[in-house]
């Protein structure tokens, strides 16, 4: 049997309550009894029960992670650093898989069952509708990732995806590219929208570029390979901004197998600078967002939200940089 609360006070002769002051973060303890208790408690190996404290404190601590591109590899990198940052604010994750989910509702009720203190919904082909049906059921929620508003329904923490569309045909116009061309994610995905826009924006402005765009059918390799393919079959332009580094790596998988070369035949630049993009075989011109800043505001939200649960909704939006690589020609 494994220890319980009792039995340490018992060993150590204090109260129940004294040893439940003694491991509830900020409750008041002398240093005397501390050292009483947790000498007690070492010897017989007991450990909060998180479980049972929840009953006593009315949370769980738990923090529901929601996502839907389990295929995409960024979202390694996103898991890790959100698991790791909750872990270090005493907040315990519970990650979602909603890859087949259509209905908001669904979530919600899914989250609920598991009483979780607050939910982050961390996609950016989610629509806003999932994080503002968690809002409406009364669950604090931060769309990390989502769409940029200047007056949200939840709290939105991203970057500016037009903006990065914007900044991919800076730097294909700066290379002396003319005929130009975006790749990217589902089309129904906010930030494939928004950065298509961004990119035809800036294109516009220079009549001497000519640019088309296309979409794949999701943020994954397979995706952004069938897609360079095709356009490589037909009349290929000369660089592709595609809207996400693993669309890029397939594209740039698709340029190596037509017996082209990347930036000497058909230029690439991708969005988000996964670690995978570093790797001398990829070496990726890319867009970096700074994910570590992103998940960090984001877990600060949530903080702010359990102590002031109406809080009212902000957008933190992070500006992005470009990381120069292999993939492109030099600028002129």
């Amino acid at each position: 049997m494994n220890a319980t609360l009792k039995d340490v006070a018992e060993l150590a002769g204090v109260s129940r309550s004294a040893v439940s002051r003694t491991f509830t973060k900020g409750a008041s303890v002398s240093a005397k009894m501390r050292r009483k208790v947790e000498k007690a408690a070492k010897e017989l190996g007991y450990s909060p029960n998180a479980l049972a404290s929840s009953l006593t404190t009315g949370r769980t601590k738990l923090i529901g992670l929601v996502s839907n591109n389990f295929h995409n590899p960024i979202f390694l990198e996103v898991f890790d650093l959100f698991t790791k940052t909750l872990q270090e604010r005493d907040l315990r994750p519970l990650i979602v898989n909603l890859s087949d989910e259509v209905d908001p509702d669904n979530s919600v009720q899914m989250l609920r069952q598991y009483s979780v203190d607050a939910v982050v919904v961390a996609s950016s082909t989610l629509p806003p509708s999932f994080a503002k049906a968690f809002n409406e059921a009364r669950v604090p929620v931060v769309h990390t990732f989502g769409r940029f508003a200047t007056s949200p329904d939840v709290h939105v923490v991203s970057i500016d995806n037009i903006e990065c569309g914007r900044m991919a045909a800076r730097e294909l116009v700066s290379r002396g590219y003319k005929k130009v061309a975006y790749l990217g994610g589902p089309p129904d995905a906010s930030s494939a929208m928004d950065r298509h826009r961004g990119f035809m924006e800036e294109i516009s402005l220079h009549t001497d570029v000519h640019a088309t765009a296309s979409y794949s059918e999701g943020y994954s390799f397979e995706s952004g390979r069938a897609e360079m393919l095709r356009q490589l079959a037909d009349s290929p332009a000369e660089a592709y901004f595609c809207g996400d580094d693993i669309l890029s790596i397939g594209a740039l998988s698709a340029i190596r197998e037509s017996g082209l070369e990347p930036a000497k035949d058909v230029g690439v630049i991708g969005l988000n600078d996964m670690e995978m993009t570093r790797w001398e075989n990829i070496n990726l011109t890319t867009i970096h967002q700074p994910i570590k800043q992103i998940i960090t505001a984001s877990v600060d939200l949530i903080e702010e939200m359990l102590s002031e649960p109406d809080r009212y909704p902000e957008a933190r939006i992070f500006p992005c940089k470009v990381v120069e690589r292999g993939t492109l020609r030099p600028r002129r």
